[in-house]
């Protein structure tokens, strides 16, 4: 299941040898095969979909300089990955869906337009088809459509280019970490960043659930395990509602601790090389999307 190879059907290039993935955390870093972690002090970013991440730009552009020294005049090519928050995931389905790509934009635009909380004219929108289900009687085209604002994604952009680098591929992280997971059935994956969870839901390769809230504690403070349970058990009804099926299993990314009180199998999300935290999980969906 190969979601980023749907995230980007208009990029036809190979993938970059430079990726980094932003969060509050720090900057997680693929180089030429190489992976690392530049951490930042706190105050440098903040994700909101409504104001500016970065808080402090020179801090942000001396760790891409510590990563990635210049190299001469020439402009590399690389792939960011942004945080969750920063953006709006939507969940579309149509009963018919117009093969003109510029139809189709204005009317994914015009269906997102009241569910973001900014001017869908200042925003950039980015959408794929999702495989046509299987199932007996379901003739519904899914779309997965991605938002974030002109203003926000400028400023993370203009932190690449200063660094002499064209970020010409951009996603968000949980979108990204979906790669991670390539079995079928149904499952939701649960990741946490700081106190921005996001949930997932998968079923045979397709996205049908996708929900990310700012939460009043990060995972591991007190009270935060009954907060997510309210999320999650909301969830796994919606799921059983709409699919028929319940889900299988719960896989967590960036958890200290797995939530208590769940009536679900719980195991790790995991890659090729062990275990993502909440900082790298994109990163390394992308890795493993791209080999």
């Amino acid at each position: 299941m190969a979601f980023w190879n749907q995230l980007s059907s208009l990029i036809h290039e190979p993938p970059p040898d430079l990726v980094f993935e932003l969060s509050e955390e720090g900057i997680a870093y693929a180089r030429h095969g190489e992976t690392g972690f530049q951490a930042f002090e706190p105050g440098v970013l903040k994700a909101s979909p409504l104001a500016d991440n970065i808080l402090r730009a020179d801090a942000v552009a001396a760790a891409i300089a510590r990563i990635t020294p210049p190299n001469g005049a020439k402009r590399r090519p690389a792939a960011v990955i942004l945080p969750d928050y920063a953006a709006r995931v939507s969940l579309l389905d149509f009963d018919s869906f117009p093969s003109a790509p510029e139809e189709q934009l204005a009317l994914v635009r015009f269906r997102v337009k009241k569910t973001v909380p900014f001017d869908i004219d200042s925003a950039a929108v980015s959408y794929w088809a999702q495989p046509v289900s299987t199932k007996a009687g379901s003739k519904k085209i899914e779309v997965v459509a991605v938002t974030v604002a002109w203003e926000i994604l400028a400023r993370y952009e203009a932190v690449f280019r200063s660094a002499n680098l064209h970020p010409g591929q951009i996603t968000t992280s949980a979108l990204a970490a979906l790669n991670l997971f390539r079995e079928n059935g149904v499952a939701v994956i649960a990741k946490m960043s700081g106190n921005v969870l996001s949930v997932m839901a998968v079923a045979d390769g397709r996205l049908k659930l996708f929900r990310c809230l700012s939460l009043e504690r990060a995972a591991g403070e007190e009270g935060s395990g009954e907060e997510i349970r309210e999320i999650l058990y909301p969830t796994f009804a919606y799921i059983e509602d709409e699919l028929g099926q319940k889900p299988e299993k719960l896989l967590l990314c960036g958890f200290p601790q797995p939530p208590e009180g769940l009536k679900l199998a719980m195991e790790p999300l995991r890659s090729r090389t062990g275990v993502p935290a909440a900082y790298n999980a994109g990163l390394l969906g992308y890795l493993e999307a791209a080999a």
